[in-house]
């Protein structure tokens, strides 16, 4: 497959797209009732605004991973990585620059800081579950590839993005809410039940659109004249 895939380019994009949302968001949290009650979480899911965004990313790295292979999958990975730096840098430059007055901005100059510069503990947390999560993602996957021959699509998806996402919360939960925002030890089991319940959700829902884009994009693949 050739680097002007357009599929190609459009995984990458989704995955480096919802990463820095994911960032900018994730210091909002948010409450979903539930009809019932959970061990931990209550009769609802506590969990970062970020939640949706960031498992968006393990969906497009396993669609890459499945169609291009493990190292382009983790070159993307590494990627993400540095474009995490390259948001905080922009962050700050902005939150730093000189403006006019209070009174003549759109937005509270204070308000404006206080929103965005929560975000750098959350891309500190971040930084550390990215990768670890994100390369055991890959791992995982292409391990279980190998164990089952190619075969079973559906569970390499599910099964090495609920480990590695798994990972992922507890290390952006402990980092990004106890360590930099004080919350309680009991807060943060809420934090880790309730984000990781929607990802598990997000993994198995996706599983087909994982299989529609692999789907598509290898018909695609075939019906390319060679070279282009």
């Amino acid at each position: 497959m050739s680097s002007e895939d357009p599929v190609r380019v459009g995984l990458t994009a989704l995955f480096i797209t919802a990463l820095v949302v994911a960032q900018v968001t994730a210091s909002k949290l948010l409450a979903f009732g539930l009809p019932f009650s959970l061990p931990v979480a209550g009769e609802a899911l506590v969990l970062p605004g970020a939640a949706l965004a960031y498992a968006l990313t393990f969906f497009a790295s396993d669609c890459y991973a499945e169609l291009y292979g493990r190292r382009a999958a983790t070159i993307v990975v590494n990627v993400g990585f540095a474009m995490n730096f390259v948001l905080l840098a922009l962050v700050w430059s902005t939150i730093l620059a000189p403006g006019l007055p209070p009174a003549a901005q759109p937005v509270d100059p204070a308000a404006f800081r206080s929103v965005l510069a929560a975000s750098t503990g959350i891309v500190v947390a971040s930084l550390v579950a990215y990768v670890v999560s994100q390369n055991l993602d890959v791992f995982l996957f292409h391990a279980l590839r190998d164990a089952t021959d190619g075969e079973m699509l559906w569970l390499r998806n599910v099964g090495s993005t609920a480990t590695s996402q798994l990972v992922d919360t507890v290390i952006f939960i402990g980092i990004g809410f106890v360590a930099f925002q004080g919350v309680p030890l009991s807060g943060a089991l809420s934090l880790v039940v309730g984000q990781y319940i929607l990802k598990l959700l997000i993994a198995v829902v996706d599983t087909p659109l994982v299989y529609a884009v692999v789907r598509v994009a290898r018909r695609d693949s075939q019906s390319r004249p060679a070279g282009t």
